[in-house]
């Protein structure tokens, strides 16, 4: 399917993706729960924040999804052709109720470089750094490092691709809260995932 995007059928792609996102969260009995629905997206075929928003607000409506429970993702390993146009993407966003967050932190173009430029309300760590934390000193510490880094930023730390409760316990122990992966519930079609979090962690929404 996204070998089959191009710049010709991008936008349109980005459009009904966030449609289906929606649509399909309602559906699954978002509404009857607390959680946020987090939708990623391609900041190259937004050619207009604020044009481009409006058929995802027109959804929204429709479907009773209140908007300041969507999160806007976008991800560090989509080439930014324009860093300045997504920052202001992501300002726009910020400024509608949105929240933002950058997807695969650590593991994609410009890195942080592009974290330089703006900040979104929440970083995720992509698996690479996560997996087998708890026995690797070099990303223990490249974590950590990113930690303090969060904090002195204000940005929420989510750690993915987290598998098994020592990785857990390694990134409690780093003092992130926030995880997913499948340690905390599998991805399913078109339903919501019942979460199992062990101990004091919470799920990523």
């Amino acid at each position: 399917m996204l070998a089959q995007v191009t710049a010709d059928n991008r936008y349109a792609f980005d459009q009904q993706c966030r449609v289906k996102a929606i649509e399909t969260a309602v559906r699954s009995g978002i509404l009857e729960t607390g959680a946020r629905l987090s939708i990623n997206f391609l900041p190259n075929a937004v050619y207009s924040p604020k044009a481009c928003i409006q058929l995802t607000l027109k959804t929204a409506a429709a479907t009773g999804f209140p908007t300041e429970r969507l999160i806007f993702e976008f991800t560090e390993q989509e080439e930014m052709a324009d860093p300045a146009h997504v920052a202001n993407i992501v300002a726009t966003y910020r400024a509608m109720g949105f929240g933002t967050a950058l997807d695969d932190f650590g593991a994609g173009h410009a890195g942080l470089g592009l974290l330089a430029r703006f900040q979104p309300d929440m970083l995720k760590l992509d698996m690479e750094l996560i997996r087998d934390i708890d026995a690797s000193l070099p990303r223990r510490v490249i974590v950590e490092g990113v930690v303090r880094m969060a904090e002195a930023l204000g940005l929420t730390l989510i750690a993915e691709g987290v598998e098994s409760e020592a990785e857990l316990e390694a990134l409690r122990g780093l003092g992130i809260r926030y995880v997913q992966g499948y340690l905390i519930a599998r991805p399913g079609f078109e339903v919501l995932p019942v979460p199992a979090v062990p101990g004091r962690a919470k799920a990523a929404a």
